[in-house]
């Protein structure tokens, strides 16, 4: 397994195809959305706006890469009723279909015959991995890098079932 993990934004200017990102978490607490999530716990509003500063470390990388033909999808891995974390996050999700992302839901009841990895992550073009681990809090906590084929087949096959029996975001309630 390579040691070197590359910067993301990196890693998505050099996606040739596809790009898939799996959540798995009920509860993300990463220092960058502190802020956001606490504006919506206090008066149910969300920044809606692509261009707007706070978007910016996302929507244009995803802009470039949806701009050169990459598709990106998301799958997120949900319990049921959901947490304010992901009402939040389900709120938010309109800005990154508006920059090219699909996104799919799946109930964590209708995923417990899915052998899953046990971090979320990121896939690129079916060849390459990288890994994030969280504390049990939810903030950061690591990165890996693979590109073993058996793992890289692993996260494609758990992806793909995950889309396949996800809700396509327009239809998902919360």
């Amino acid at each position: 397994m390579p040691q070197n993990v590359p910067d993301f934004a990196e890693l998505l200017r050099s996606a040739q195809r596809t790009a898939v990102h799996l959540e798995m978490r009920d509860l993300y607490s990463v220092g960058d959305e502190t802020a956001a999530f606490e504006a919506f716990r206090r008066s149910g509003t969300v920044d809606l706006d692509p261009d707007s500063a706070s978007w910016q470390g996302w929507t244009p990388i995803v802009r470039e890469a949806v701009g050169r033909g990459v598709v990106m999808r998301r799958a997120r891995i949900v319990s049921e009723p959901v947490t304010e974390y992901i009402r939040w996050e389900h709120a938010l999700t309109a800005v990154n279909i508006a920059v090219g992302e699909s996104v799919r839901w799946l109930p964590r009841r209708r995923a417990s015959d899915i052998a899953l990895p046990g971090n979320d992550l990121w896939l690129i073009d079916d060849e390459r991995v990288l890994f994030h681990w969280f504390t049990g809090d939810g903030d950061w906590a690591g990165h890996a890098f693979n590109d073993e084929p058996a793992v890289v087949k692993m996260v494609n096959d758990a992806f793909e079932e995950v889309w396949a029996r996800g809700i396509p975001h327009e239809t998902f309630k919360v």
